[in-house]
């Protein structure tokens, strides 16, 4: 009995470590591979980190809502396509191509003279845009828009162009009735320009407006200077885009001044549907 007794305390033994044998030479052959391969996806994180922004653990901090991804090239492609920051009032992208952000500050983020005033603009929820509300100009004679943003916001070392993104209402009238001035200013460079407020024209009427202007050109007295003047150009998204100039993003943390003016005509005009201005690496 104690000879069996023995035996079976010994076959005990000998199936336990036997069972921890299987066991160790199991684990070594499942964590050997996964390490190669838990290895292989930080270095893939690492890669795709380095198409991330350097501040983009600052830029998940501000999401109007969590984004939830597994790997860093899942965060770029989530972060390529537009997404709300800043409690709905922005909205920022990476560029697919370059890397580089991009941002819209909405119509709410901008200073319009008496948008708050019920009489000349109104607020409303849009189907067509992203964000909860832009704003449609009821009437007035005096039209100003103005933008700002911080360089620090954007990508360094970058040209940007800034766009108003607008629509025009049916009952749109009186825009056209003189050309908005439109610029781009950071510290002591400022872009001009000039835009007629119309859907963008055939070509007859380019052609007659292009004879007129330069007619104009031909009599204005020297040592006049002018801006470049623009069109609204047709998105795919159904909005309309005004080019307000051009900037160039160094190192330094810089202040951005974007407008649209047009305060000349004692026109009255309405009909302008504002959703923000998009700021965008030039191509």
């Amino acid at each position: 009995m104690p000879s069996d007794g023995n035996s079976q305390v010994m076959s005990g033994r000998l199936y336990g470590s036997h069972f921890i044998f299987l066991v160790s030479s199991r684990c070594v052959s499942i964590v050997t591979p996964l390490s190669s391969a838990v290895k292989a996806a930080a270095e893939y994180d690492v890669v795709w980190e380095k198409f991330l922004p350097s501040d983009y653990q600052d830029i998940l901090s501000r999401l109007a809502s969590p984004l939830v991804f597994k790997s860093k090239k899942e965060l770029f492609l989530r972060l390529s396509n537009p997404i709300l920051v800043d409690k709905g009032k922005k909205m920022l992208w990476l560029d697919k191509s370059t890397s580089k952000k991009c941002y819209m500050l909405s119509a709410r983020e901008l200073s319009i003279t008496w948008a708050n005033d019920p009489l000349y603009w109104c607020w409303k929820p849009f189907p067509q845009s992203r964000f909860d509300q832009v704003v449609e100009l009821v009437t007035t004679w005096w039209l100003e828009i103005n933008g700002m943003i911080h360089t620090r916001m954007l990508s360094p070392n970058t040209t940007y162009k800034a766009y108003l993104i607008v629509k025009f209402a049916d009952r749109a009238y009186g825009l056209d009735s003189l050309p908005s001035d439109l610029s781009v200013e950071v510290r002591n460079h400022k872009s001009n320009g000039t835009i007629y407020l119309r859907y963008p024209e055939d070509k007859k009427q380019l052609l007659e407006r292009l004879w007129m202007l330069n007619r104009i050109e031909t009599l204005r007295p020297s040592g006049v200077a002018t801006g470049e003047e623009r069109v609204p150009c047709e998105r795919d998204d159904g909005w309309m885009e005004i080019e307000l100039g051009e900037f160039f993003c160094g190192e330094s943390n810089e202040e951005v001044k974007m407008s649209l003016k047009e305060v000349k005509s004692v026109h009255l005009k309405g009909g302008l549907i504002v959703e923000g201005i998009e700021l965008r690496p030039k191509k």
